[in-house]
């Protein structure tokens, strides 16, 4: 038994944003102790020429990232790192500092490896997180950002808000993502449409070179997704990631009535999406799969249906800090076991 295990029912025996600003408080001493660190990340990090790859005018060194919602206010940076992922999303993030809703609004489901949460975009806001940016830019890693809408503004000054951070954030980006897919803000599903999602990317595209891309939600039928997002991608989207949270509450036994559920549950309805998504856009723009991701296999079945990145989130907090390293290693030799000498010769294989 891990490490990890041993102390995962002590900190189950916390409620889950209290653990979580335990983690919070451990990773981002990172920056401020890097020799207490550097151990971990060497021991953490598989760089090898099979997981390689560019990607959005940088190098990717293997193709594992943490998904947006664990490092909302970019405090972790350094310490995600250690942990071996090879690259990290921060945020969401909003024009104004928001305290999210109000608490409880995280819970677990332990059996079921499934979290559910009503966060609701709480994060400290576009001007202290631009200056924690300044402090960690340039990066060893790519930096992904992702952007959202403030709970009062209104659909017809959401734009606003996500032009408002892509102008300001840019220049910190390896890539920014445009989240209107979250189920824990009022309103925010209902902004993916077309007559949105074109005044979107008209105004974004033109804001910055940097890649800009989708997130999308899981619950919408796989023909509604292809439309949406192949209007996207006409429209300038750089790339999709699907999916985000899911509210088919059925998932699980005893749900609270609001938030979405991430980790295990998710994991046939993320990749039915995305199966979907990439029969549509594979070769066409670049595709990043998320929701459900707990190992190996399913990384590579995600990177052979058409999906350039993973990343994971939920079963970070289920499986412990290891399992970036384990995915890594595991995908190596999977690679080798098809005769690929680079991750890029797996992306779409079963297309």
């Amino acid at each position: 038994m891990s490490f990890y295990e041993t102390l995962k029912p002590l900190l189950f025996k916390l409620e889950p944003e209290t653990a979580h600003h335990y983690a919070e408080i451990f990773l981002s001493s990172a920056s401020s102790f890097p020799a207490l660190f550097s151990p971990w990340r060497k021991r953490n990090f598989i760089d090898d020429t099979l997981l390689n790859q560019e990607l959005f005018g940088c190098k990717f060194l293997n193709p594992v990232g943490l998904a947006a919602g664990f490092d909302k206010n970019a405090t972790m940076i350094h310490g995600i790192n250690a942990l071996g992922f090879g690259y990290t999303e921060i945020g969401t993030l909003t024009p104004k500092p928001q305290d999210g809703n109000a608490k409880p609004r995280m819970w677990r489901h332990i059996e079921q490896e499934t979290l559910q949460n009503a966060m609701g975009f709480n994060n400290d806001g576009l001007d202290m997180i631009e200056r924690r940016l300044k402090n960690v830019v340039p990066f060893d890693t790519p930096i992904g950002i992702n952007v959202g809408k403030n709970k009062l503004t209104s659909e017809k000054d959401a734009v606003n808000d996500y032009t408002t951070l892509i102008k300001a954030l840019h220049v910190y980006a390896d890539y920014l993502v445009i989240n209107i897919s979250s189920p824990n803000t009022p309103g925010l599903r209902d902004l993916q449409n077309e007559a949105f999602i074109t005044e979107l990317f008209e105004k974004t595209k033109a804001l910055t070179d940097k890649p800009i891309l989708l997130k999308i939600a899981p619950d919408m039928k796989s023909s509604q997704a292809v439309d949406l997002t192949a209007m996207a991608v006409e429209k300038g989207a750089d790339g999709i990631i699907a999916t985000n949270t899911t509210i088919d509450y059925s998932l699980v036994p005893d749900p609270k009535d609001i938030g979405g559920l991430s980790g295990a549950v998710l994991k046939d309805k993320s990749f039915e999406i995305f199966d979907a998504l990439a029969k549509e856009l594979y070769g066409k723009t670049t595709l990043i799969s998320v929701g459900g991701i707990d190992n190996a296999q399913e990384a590579y079945r995600r990177i052979r249906a058409g999906a350039s990145l993973v990343q994971i989130l939920t079963a970070l907090i289920f499986k412990g800090p290891a399992l970036a390293h384990d995915i890594n290693t595991a995908l190596i030799q999977l690679l080798k076991r098809d005769g690929f000498t680079n991750i890029t010769q797996a992306i779409g294989a079963d297309r």
